[in-house]
Parts: structure tokens; sequence; C-alpha cells
């Protein structure tokens, strides 16, 4: 898979290695180009967080002004989720972990991840996203259930991260993997796999191009097509055993999709496809 793409300034690619080649000189050799890809890097990486930093540490900033969608967002989640957990784990659940990654300001935690999960740790490297997410986890003052809590709070970026080895049920993904350039994309799964438990998996949540891909200048991200996705997937040594569209947000966005990804080829029969709908941004 490489089909061309396009940037939110209207620029067009031909196909995603020339975009990558132009946004951080992958792919260029020298001992020259080689650090002058490294800065360029650097660049694309500072530009997405800088972009965060200005935003708003609450559900409508996150959510780029779509904060009516949170409901339906988390509705969505959890019909994928609780079929997912299990078969994974059957009825007799374990004492469950799971780590929010592009944590945001604990959105996801709060709303969704505490109600199946025993731990969460959140991953955000956005400083004020994280101090929001403290606050609105655990008031001050406030006593949370020892059996559902957030135990960590990790202000690391996604390409820097390495997890704990098995600590993991569930390693939830959503609106920030497009932060990651192909090559951190498969490094970073790479890395995180040996955090998952035994039959431990990762949901992934993205918005989804109709194909190719769409670059925005602005934050320095990526929206990818399915096709691009399950291309990355295959690459990290990961395989989709379940997959459902977002349902009931706002015409004219683009459409988000889930999937469940795990280390061990799933057996026939287990992968689900539903039809696609519309979408948004950050978690």
């Amino acid at each position: 898979m490489d089909a061309g793409g396009s940037d939110s300034d209207g620029h067009g690619f031909l196909n995603s290695k020339e975009m990558w080649r132009r946004e951080i000189g992958l792919g260029e050799g020298g001992e020259e180009a080689a650090t002058a890809a490294a800065s360029k890097r650097h660049g694309w990486y500072q530009k997405g967080i800088s972009y965060w930093q200005g935003v708003d540490a609450s559900v409508d900033g996150v959510l780029g002004g779509y904060g009516h969608t949170n409901e339906a967002d988390v509705k969505g989640s959890e019909a994928f989720l609780k079929p997912l957990l299990l078969d994974r784990f059957g009825s007799r659940l374990r004492n469950l972990v799971a780590l929010d990654c592009g944590s945001g300001i604990g959105r996801i935690t709060q709303n969704l991840l505490l109600r199946h999960f025993n731990e969460v740790d959140l991953l955000e490297p956005v400083s004020h996203f994280l101090d929001a997410a403290r606050k609105n986890i655990a008031p001050e003052g406030d006593m949370q259930e020892d059996t559902h809590m957030a135990v960590n709070f990790y202000c690391i970026p996604l390409q820097e991260f390495s997890p704990e080895v098995g600590r993991y049920d569930v390693i939830w993904i959503q609106w920030c993997i497009g932060h990651l350039p192909d090559d951190d994309f498969i490094s970073f799964f790479k890395r995180a796999k040996v955090g998952l438990k035994q039959n431990g998996f990762f949901v992934v949540k993205e918005n989804i191009a109709k194909e190719g891909f769409v670059l925005d200048t602005v934050d320095s991200s990526v929206t990818r097509s399915d096709l691009y996705f399950r291309d990355l997937f295959k690459q990290c040594g990961l395989h989709v055993c379940s997959s459902m569209d977002q349902t009931g947000f706002p015409q004219g966005l683009f459409a988000v999709k889930m999937y469940a990804l795990v280390c061990s080829k799933p057996k026939r029969g287990r992968n689900k496809k539903l039809q696609h709908k519309p979408a948004l941004i950050k978690s």
C-alpha cells in the first residue's frame, strides 16, 4: 500500500514516502541529510506539542470544538470494548490494568476505562492536559475507590515511551497515533507489545481517510486510510481481531474506526467488520 494523499494546504503527494521525505527527511541518505532529518523530525513533534499546548484543557477543547460528541464516543467505545474483554479474558475477570495513550484530560479514563479496569495509567505529553486529568479523576479531598483507580500519570510522548513488561491487559490508543510518522508508529507498537499480559490487546481508535492519507500541517498529524493502517499493523507484527465503525457523530467529519489488535493471529471467524460513519481528533 502506498496510495497518494494531500495536506491541509491543498498540496498533493504521489505517495506517503514523498510526504514523509518532505516533512521529516525520511529516507534521505548521507551524514548531512541525517542531521537535517533529525532536526526536521524534532520540529515535527514540537509543532504538534505546541499546537495542543494552546488548546483549553476541557472536553470541548480536546475534542476540537465537538464536545457534544463525548457521549456518543464513549458509548461506541464501550460497545466495542465489552465483548472483547469477555472474549479475551472470560467471565471471571482478573484484576485488569489499562494504559490510556494520548490520555488528554483523562476523558476516556474517567468515562470508560475506570468502569472496566482496576488500574489505569495515563500517558500524555501535554503537561496542562495531564494536570487537568489528575484533578478530574481524583479531585482534591475526594477519595477514590481502591478497586478502580488511576495509578500513574506519565508526561511522556508516545515515541519515547516504553511500558513496564507484562503490566497491561489493554493498551488504549485514541486520537493520538496520527502524530507519529510511520517508522515511529512501528517502533512504538513493537516496544509496547512487551507491556501486554497474556491475551492482552491494543485498541486503536482513529480518524480514517477515505483513501491514502491527509496531512494536517497545523498540528503535525496524519489521518490514514483503513488500508494504510492495516499495512502498518502488519509491519508491527500485529493482527486485527476485531474492528468497528463509530456512529452518531456529525456529518462532514472524518470517519472514525476502532481496531482491536493482538500479537498472535486470531482464529478464523473472529474478525468483525461494520459500516463506516463520521468523526474527531484528540482524546
